[in-house]
């Protein structure tokens, strides 16, 4: 079971909402970096990663078009 970067995102507030959406449907997911990036314009120079379980990846992917459909 590895993690796989599902999306970068340039700030972390972001990230988080949208973790929490993929918890609530069923998928376990991480922010990598999310400290890095809390000064304002830096998600652009180290944005935060939002990982999955590689298994989960194609139901993660789904869902991202199913929010953004939204």
């Amino acid at each position: 079971m590895a993690l796989v970067e599902l999306i970068r995102l340039p700030n972390g507030a972001e990230a988080e909402l949208l973790r929490g959406r993929l918890e609530s449907a069923g998928v376990h997911a991480v922010c990598f970096d999310a400290g890095m990036n809390i000064a304002e314009s830096v998600g652009l120079l180290i944005p935060v990663r939002l990982m999955v379980l590689d298994e989960d990846l194609d139901e993660a992917k789904a869902l991202l078009a199913e929010f953004d459909a939204r």
